[in-house]
């Protein structure tokens, strides 16, 4: 009986990691698949013709058209908060910092993130 009674709490805390790395297993696991779609889209977005940091939006404008939508700036109250625009077009968005390109990425709709080479 006292061998029994040593063992017991062994067993336990046994257990009781196991079914705390299974769910982190199945974590790292999306993770991994996380993160290759992501290099994935970087990959992609580098391979495209952009609009690239420091071009002006007239610039932009020229060389790729109008955007599909203008969206409201942001920011602007201060120094350290720039006013932030945005402009959305069929393949990526354009983000301005005052009226210069900061940076631009391929216009994915929320949720389908999950296949990058869908977006033409």
């Amino acid at each position: 009986m006292v061998k029994f009674t040593t063992i017991l709490p062994i067993v336990v805390v046994l257990a009781a990691a196991a079914a705390f790395a299974a769910p982190q297993n199945a974590v790292a696991a999306q993770h991994k698949h996380g993160d290759s779609l992501l290099v994935h889209r970087v990959q992609q977005e580098k391979g495209m013709n952009l609009p690239r940091r420091g071009l002006s939006m007239s610039q932009v404008e020229k060389t790729w058209g109008a955007p599909q939508r203008k969206l409201s700036p942001r920011g602007g109250d201060t120094s350290k908060h720039p006013q932030i625009n945005r402009w959305e077009y069929a393949n990526f968005i354009v983000y301005f910092e005052h009226s210069h390109v900061i940076h631009s990425v391929l216009n994915t709709p929320a949720g389908n993130n999950t296949d990058p080479s869908a977006i033409h």
